[in-house]
């Protein structure tokens, strides 16, 4: 049985979790003016408010880095063998779990303080960091273009020096991730300036579309008389 932590997407369900991916991204920094997907940015924060001695606010900066912590946690613990005896459809209960806090988001008052948000958002992006980490065999990630991109660089050019099939058929999935990711994040912008707190409703909506497409998924392979091909 391939558990959460061995299972692959399919290009759909890839683009769409590309999409939330720069929707998120393009949201909080519209909205609050940061970056709350991933925490880089907020570990370089935290070290440089902690040389300017100001302890207050890098220990702020600590807190989506906790949720991030504990979103991947989380994801880990649905991975273990007991929780697979507990959690039949562990994938269902992360997006279930997304879709959940970003609707909970949307129905906040404009005035809510912004670490609500930004808190929420990391440990959102952390559940689907750690849950859809691989698409059709390749590594890939949702929440940012930077690898993404340079694996369809890389592909590129070794379709066009080497002629490689193979390599032709990565360019192109690569190519595509970038581009969902890209338009969620243009999605984002146009959405949350005009719609404000309620857009990330957007972004929710995304994740019923990938639920959809993974109970399709399932439920296509049970028919098939094969099994499934993961406890989604």
């Amino acid at each position: 049985m391939v558990t959460i932590h061995r299972r692959t997407d399919k290009l759909p369900v890839g683009a769409l979790l590309a999409s939330v991916g720069g929707f998120l991204d393009a949201y909080t920094l519209t909205r609050h003016g940061v970056f709350a997907n991933l925490q880089s940015g907020n570990v370089v924060l935290f070290c440089v408010q902690v040389t300017s001695r100001h302890w207050h606010a890098a220990a702020l900066r600590l807190v989506p880095v906790g949720a991030f912590i504990i979103g991947v946690l989380a994801v880990e613990l649905l991975g273990t063998p007991r929780a697979v005896t507990i959690v039949r459809r562990p994938i269902r209960l992360v997006l279930t779990t997304e879709i959940a806090l970003l609707t909970m988001l949307a129905t906040l008052p404009g005035n809510a303080p912004a670490p609500v948000t930004t808190v929420t958002v990391a440990f959102v992006a952390a559940l689907q960091f750690s849950t859809f980490t691989t698409l059709r065999g390749e590594p890939y990630a949702t929440l940012m273009t930077t690898g993404n991109l340079r694996q369809c660089v890389v592909a590129v050019h070794q379709w066009l020096t080497r002629g490689d099939r193979r390599s032709a058929r990565r360019a192109q999935l690569y190519g595509v991730i970038v581009g969902a990711f890209s338009l969620g994040a243009l999605v984002g912008v146009i959405c949350t300036r005009r719609f404000g707190e309620p857009a990330i409703a957007v972004a929710a909506g995304l994740l019923v579309g990938v639920l959809a497409l993974l109970i399709r998924e399932t439920r296509q392979v049970e028919r098939a008389g094969g099994g499934e091909p993961v406890n989604t």
